[in-house]
């Protein structure tokens, strides 16, 4: 079990003491006695939290052995973590490089994320991975799928090179419902063309709309079943949509015109303010 220092316990107190908690549910939580907790809000609540710790840290010099990180950056690591949906290492020493010009490690990071949440790797060892698609350059490689909300279902594409992507929401999973989306999104997102577009085989991705695919494509290719690594793109794009968007929920139909709304405002964010892993810590629309 990690050791919390003084300074991180007297930021989660003021927070705790912020969401409506009794100081004594604070001294249990944090192991300290309920006096200290008292005495800290009520110098945090005169001099202000910043000032408070600059005091609290001054008071303390010398007695604690080798270099301790900043309280205040700690709590802008956390405070970009819940900002940015629970982002990763990475992304974090990317938001304090550009927000604050401060340099951080990624070990580091990850030492000041667990003193105030349960980190998990995401990561299964020994995964098998299937065949994915390889794309060199934009417009190459376009994957399709849709998300279930239930009586509303958001049809997605990703650009698997540039990570553009496109989201629209209709009310049924038609074939009918896939040509609508399939123009909307090649024309107003993906310029008209792709060398190769893939989707499931799911029924919105047939009939009509493999008639209209020729217009927009030179191939179309189904995924192979249970092979979500095939689709690893466009499912990766899934999480996002859900985590950071529309999440776990099931819809109405009359809810389309204000989620849509929400969508845009999403790739908008997605587009020009997320940076990406796999793009060097860029957004899509600043890859060359």
């Amino acid at each position: 079990m990690i050791k919390v220092i003084q300074t991180t316990k007297i930021i989660l107190a003021w927070e705790l003491f912020e969401e409506g908690l009794p100081k004594t549910h604070i001294a249990e939580k944090l192991q300290v006695n309920r006096d200290t907790v008292r005495l800290w809000i009520q110098g945090i609540a005169a001099m202000g939290l910043i000032a408070f710790l600059d005091a609290y840290t001054n008071a303390k010099k010398g007695l604690r052995p080798g270099r301790q990180v900043d309280a205040i950056l700690k709590r802008r690591v956390w405070m970009i973590r819940d900002r940015e949906m629970e982002c990763c290492g990475q992304k974090i020493q990317y938001f304090l490089k550009r927000e604050y010009g401060m340099s951080l490690s990624i070990p580091k990071i990850y030492e000041i994320l667990s003193e105030k949440y349960v980190i998990k790797s995401k990561w299964k060892k020994n995964k098998k991975k299937g065949p994915v698609p390889k794309a060199e350059k934009p417009r190459e490689v376009i994957q399709m799928d849709t998300i279930d909300f239930g009586n509303i279902f958001a049809f997605t594409a990703v650009d698997i090179f540039s990570r553009e992507a496109d989201v629209l929401l209709r009310p049924t999973l038609t074939s009918a419902d896939g040509v609508i989306f399939l123009e909307t999104c090649m024309q107003r997102r993906f310029n008209g063309h792709t060398e190769l577009l893939q989707a499931d085989g799911g029924s919105e991705f047939k009939d009509k709309f493999k008639q209209k695919v020729p217009m927009y494509a030179d191939r179309f290719r189904i995924s192979a079943p249970y092979k979500k690594n095939e689709q690893s793109y466009i499912e990766s794009f899934n999480r996002t949509v859900r985590k950071e968007c529309l999440g776990w929920n099931h819809y109405k139909t009359k809810e389309i015109l204000e989620l849509s709304s929400y969508v845009d405002t999403f790739l908008e964010r997605y587009h020009y303010h997320r940076p990406h892993l796999g793009l060097g810590m860029r957004t899509p629309l600043e890859r060359d």
